[in-house]
């Protein structure tokens, strides 16, 4: 996967890919749906891009990590901003994405909905 040179690049780039959810692979290995970086024009790495159910469960557990403790132990204000930061990388569009986050925050979906609606002045 790498050249000589290629290092730096890869390493530049590894932390963007983890945040993701996706795995790097040799551009040998490219799938139809992976994409394939170039580094000083020649075939540097593939990144295999998570399904977007996979990555919620990746963001939710960044969150989490984030915080230091489980999201449903957060206050309430707490878990109005996650689903503000939520809203905002467009977890809910998501097939079951209310479903999942009422979850992992410990909440009713109407919470969330309520939550949702308050940030829109609704």
């Amino acid at each position: 996967m790498t050249r000589p040179g290629d290092e730096p690049f890869l390493a530049a780039v590894k932390p963007l890919v983890d945040a993701m959810g996706g795995e790097m692979l040799p551009p040998g290995e490219a799938g139809p749906d992976d994409v394939v970086l170039s580094w000083e024009g020649a075939e540097a790495v593939a990144v295999r891009l998570p399904q977007l159910a996979d990555s919620l469960d990746h963001i939710l557990a960044a969150m989490e990590r984030a915080r230091g403790k489980p999201l449903a132990d957060l206050d309430r204000k707490a878990k109005q901003e996650v689903v503000k930061a939520l809203e905002a990388r467009g977890a809910f569009s998501v097939r079951h994405g209310v479903e999942t986050v009422a979850g992992a925050l410990g909440v009713s979906r109407f919470t969330v909905y309520n939550y949702l609606n308050r940030e829109k002045g609704v």
